[in-house]
């Protein structure tokens, strides 16, 4: 279907629904006003921050994510499955189902993420990466926004860091065509996306369909569906970067970067590294390898995977963690069809460091 208009610019609203705590953007400006990350792997919780942030488990294949001090209103997250599909086929999708502040002084920010196998069954087999962030108010230096959406479009939390409208429009069941307005570049494709579906109860994933950007800002269209593939209404969170980190800040960070697989690399504009200008990536299906250069520290880091293909159904998540090689971080993507079978298929990767 192609979308012949664009919504007009949505305000904040808030959303009472599925126990979910959003509300319009905080008074005070920062970028990011909270953030938390963390990885859930082999049943322990590393690369944290804020030192302390806990994963519990829930049921299996559903868990709750705490972090400390970092309780706001509204926000993104996203969530990105980890797991070994060739020792344990077949692949596996996470995402949040909801999330919000509790009522600890200061508040904790809590987050429920759940994971599935392709036959719509919870499963406790998979990690996970898991990133929230909160922002307010313009910011110079780079481009970035995020939306939190409805399954109908209405943006229940926004940001963008020029002080532009972000829009949404519901172009018909699971479909859905996003601009972060005035987040302009020379196009056509420039910077990284990150996309997950929002869903309790109910497996959901999404994935980017096409990506323009130019000089009035970034348009992407966006198909979510459930785990037989079929196209489905879901709200979703949408995070663009460009030469920013995934949560917001830059310099500092001095150490992050993203990259997109066409597949193979894709434009010099969507490579970017915030230490050597560009990353390397080698190997294919079932599993590619980005080498982010020079991005390794001792600090807590963060990656998030997105799967970008136009004829079909895909969904992509890691390999396994991502680790330090010398001065780089390697991190290893796998990309799937309906059934949980590597297939070759686009995506967006995203590192970022604590510093």
């Amino acid at each position: 279907m192609s979308v012949k208009r664009w919504m007009s610019r949505i305000a904040v609203t808030l959303l009472a629904g599925a126990g979910l705590v959003l509300a319009n953007q905080p008074a005070q400006a920062a970028v990011p006003d909270r953030v938390g990350f963390a990885l859930w792997s082999g049943g322990v919780v590393s690369q944290a921050v804020p030192a302390g942030t806990t994963v519990s488990p829930v049921v299996p294949g559903r868990w709750l994510v705490k972090f400390p001090g970092q309780g706001i209103s509204g926000g993104a997250v996203h969530v990105t499955a980890v797991h070994d599909a060739l020792s344990a086929p077949n692949g596996r999708f996470c995402q949040a189902e909801r999330w919000g502040m509790d009522t600890a002084v200061p508040p904790n920010e809590l987050v429920w993420v759940a994971c599935y196998r392709t036959t719509g069954v919870l499963d406790p087999v998979p990690g996970f990466s898991v990133q929230f962030s909160a922002s307010s108010g313009p910011v110079g230096g780079g481009l970035y926004g995020y939306m939190f959406n409805t399954a109908t479009c209405g943006v229940a939390s926004t940001y963008n860091s020029v002080g532009a409208g972000n829009t949404c429009f519901h172009a018909g069941a699971g479909l859905y065509s996003i601009t972060f307005n005035g987040l302009g570049t020379p196009g056509p494709r420039d910077g990284g996306i990150q996309v997950t579906a929002v869903k309790a109860g109910m497996p959901a994933r999404c994935q980017v369909a096409s990506w323009s950007s130019g000089p009035a800002g970034q348009s992407f269209r966006i198909m979510c569906r459930n785990h037989l593939g079929v196209m489905t209404d879901t709200a979703f969170t949408a995070t663009y970067q460009f030469k920013r980190s995934l949560y917001g800040p830059a310099f500092p960070p001095s150490r992050f970067g993203y990259i997109h697989n066409a597949p193979g690399v894709g434009p010099a504009t969507t490579n970017y590294n915030s230490v050597t200008g560009s990353n390397g990536m080698g190997g294919g299906p079932p599993v590619w390898t980005i080498k982010y250069y020079q991005l390794a520290t001792s600090a807590p880091g963060n990656s998030q995977a997105t799967a970008f293909y136009t004829n079909g159904d895909s969904f992509c998540g890691l390999h396994r963690p991502w680790w330090s090689a010398g001065t780089d971080i390697i991190v290893e993507v796998n990309c799937f069809d309906t059934a949980g079978n590597p297939i070759n298929s686009a995506f967006t990767s995203s590192f970022s460091s604590r510093v």
